[in-house]
């Protein structure tokens, strides 16, 4: 499967549509879109992940280091995930206390954390 990526903006919120499966074949393209768009300024990033069927240890280290170059211009990003299995990879990672998980994209812009 391959990955598919689209992005909107709302407010000052760009959010990054994500479908399909981020693994060490896919994860370089979300990497290129999270880096190009920090590089043109967007600074609070939420990733909608509810089209993502797979997530690796290399996606998770995307999105580790995207939020690390959001973090240095103050910025933020948020996930939208509800699907049971890719939370389960976020809490046995520990990364529930290092990204704030939304249930939806309008609850992601909303919040002010």
């Amino acid at each position: 499967m391959d990955l598919s990526l689209s992005t909107e903006t709302i407010g000052d919120r760009t959010i990054v549509r994500v479908g399909g499966e981020i693994d060490v074949y896919t994860a370089p393209k979300l990497r290129e879109q999270l880096v190009e768009l920090v590089n043109d300024g967007n600074f609070h990033l939420v990733v909608d992940m509810e089209g993502v069927d797979f997530l690796d240890s290399t996606g998770l280290g995307v999105l580790v280091g995207g939020l690390k170059r959001v973090r240095a211009h103050e910025g933020s990003l948020r996930l939208v995930c509800n699907q049971e299995r890719i939370l389960k990879i976020f809490r046995i990672t520990g990364l529930t206390k290092v990204f704030p998980i939304h249930s939806s994209v309008e609850e992601a812009v909303a919040a002010t954390d």
